[in-house]
C-alpha cells in the first residue's frame, strides 16, 4: 500500500477577511504555529484555512460575519496547495453583490464542493468543542456529520435534504395542511436521504474504530463509539430499502403526534453519538475535563488517518489552543504523531514557550496587530 501523501498550503492570502485589510503568509510542509495575544486574530487565519473545505468554517459563522468590519462588502481566500502532483490554486470569497454566497474556483475555474474535496480535506479542533460530550446530542450528532463529510462527499446533502423535507413537512402540520400526497411525497424524500446519511454514519463510524483499536501508541485514551438511533439500529439487520420503508411509514403513522409536538418524533436528526472511555468503561461525559479534551485529539487523530488512507492524502489539520491544555506528556506525544503523520497542522497559542517541542520542526509564526510575521524557531 502506498504511504499518503502530504498536501500542504504553500501560499496563503486573505483580502477583507475577518481582522485583515491584507495578509500574506507563505509556509513550507511543516506544522505551522501562530502564536499572539488573544484577539490578534490567530483563529481568523485558521477560519480562512477552513473555508478550503465545504460550508462556513470552523467557526459557521454568516459569510457577512466574515467580511472585514468598516471595510468594502465582499471578502478572498486563495490558497496553493502543494503535493506529490503539484500545484492546485484554491480561491473563495463572496462579492458586494452576493455577500450571502460564497464562490469557489480551483485553478481559476468554478467549482463545486465535491471538486474541493477531490484535491484537498480540512479538519479542525476549536476549544468550542471542548463541551462536546456534556451538551446536548444535536452538537455530537454535527460533529460527527462533519467527520462522516471528510470521508463521503455527499453526505453534507443527504443530511441537507433530510432537513428541508422534515421542515417543510413541519410547517403543513403546523399549518393544518395535511395533504395526504403532499406529506407522503416529503416523507419519502425524509426516508431516501435520511437512511443514505445513516447508512454513511455506520460505515464511517466503523472504520473509525477500527483505527483507533489498531493504534496501541497514542497518548490518548482509546474511544469506544456507538450511534443511537433508531435507523442506524435498523440498518444492521435489515436492507436499507427495507428501512426506507419503514421509515416512511413511522412517519406517516405520527403524524397526529407530530403535528401535536411541534417536531418529527423519528428520524436521524435524533441520532445521538455515544463516546465511552474505553479502558474505564467511562461515558465521556463523565469523565474529567482533561480526559474529555484528550478524547477529542484521539478522534481527531484517528479522522486524520482514516481521511489519508481512503483519499491517499494527508488531510490539512486545524488546532486551535490545543497545546495549552494538556499536559507536558501529551503535549509532546501529540507533536511527535503530528511530525510521524507528516500532516501539515495549524496550531494557534498565546504563547510561543508551549510549542517548544516543536522547535526546529515547525515554522513560528506571531500575530500582532493584524500583521502575521514569521520568526525563526
Amino acid at each position: 500500500m502506498t504511504a499518503p501523501s502530504a498536501t500542504w498550503v504553500s501560499r496563503l492570502l486573505l483580502t477583507r477577511f475577518r481582522s485583515y485589510a491584507e495578509a500574506s503568509l507563505e509556509t513550507g510542509p511543516e506544522p505551522v504555529v501562530l502564536a499572539g495575544p488573544n484577539g490578534a486574530g490567530k483563529t481568523n487565519i485558521l477560519e480562512a484555512v477552513s473555508l478550503l473545505s465545504p460550508g462556513r468554517g470552523l467557526r459557521g459563522a454568516t459569510y457577512r460575519e466574515m467580511e472585514r468590519e468598516g471595510d468594502a462588502p465582499g471578502w478572498a481566500v486563495a490558497a496553493r496547495l502543494a503535493g506529490r502532483h503539484g500545484q492546485t490554486d484554491v480561491g473563495t470569497g463572496t462579492t458586494a453583490e452576493a455577500r450571502d454566497r460564497r464562490q469557489l474556483r480551483i485553478d481559476g475555474t468554478p467549482a463545486t464542493n465535491a471538486d474541493l474535496l477531490s484535491v484537498v480535506n480540512v479538519l479542525w479542533l476549536t476549544p468550542a468543542m471542548d463541551r462536546l460530550f456534556v451538551e446536548g446530542a444535536s452538537n455530537r450528532r454535527k460533529f460527527f456529520d462533519r467527520m462522516v463529510l471528510a470521508l463521503y462527499p455527499d453526505h453534507a446533502g443527504h443530511v441537507a435534504r433530510y432537513e428541508a423535507a422534515m421542515r417543510e413537512r413541519g410547517r403543513l402540520l403546523a399549518e393544518g395542511r395535511a395533504d395526504p400526497a403532499w406529506l407522503s411525497a416529503l416523507e419519502r424524500k425524509m426516508a431516501e436521504h435520511g437512511v443514505a446519511a445513516a447508512a454513511a454514519r455506520r460505515d464511517a463510524l466503523g472504520a473509525l474504530q477500527r483505527l483507533i483499536a489498531v493504534d496501541g501508541q497514542d497518548p490518548f485514551p482509546k474511544a469506544v463509539l456507538a450511534l443511537e438511533g433508531e435507523v442506524e439500529a435498523r440498518l444492521d439487520t435489515a436492507k436499507a430499502l427495507d428501512v426506507e420503508e419503514w421509515l416512511a411509514e413511522a412517519l406517516a403513522q405520527r403524524r397526529a403526534a407530530d403535528q401535536l409536538s411541534g417536531r418529527a418524533g423519528c428520524g436521524i436528526h435524533r441520532t445521538d453519538l455515544v463516546v465511552t472511555h474505553a479502558a474505564k468503561a467511562m461515558p465521556a461525559g463523565r469523565c474529567s475535563t482533561g480526559e474529555q479534551k484528550a478524547l477529542l485529539i484521539g478522534l481527531v487523530l484517528a479522522q486524520t488517518r482514516l481521511v489519508a488512507e481512503l483519499t491517499g492524502r494527508w488531510p490539512l489539520l486545524l488546532l486551535d489552543e490545543v497545546a495549552a491544555h494538556l499536559d507536558a506528556g501529551r503535549r509532546g506525544g501529540l507533536f511527535d504523531i503530528l511530525m510521524s503523520m507528516g500532516v501539515q497542522a495549524w496550531m494557534t497559542g498565546t504563547d510561543a514557550d508551549v510549542f517548544v517541542g516543536l522547535k526546529g520542526r515547525a515554522q513560528l509564526w506571531t500575530i500582532e496587530a493584524g500583521k502575521p510575521t514569521r520568526l525563526a524557531f
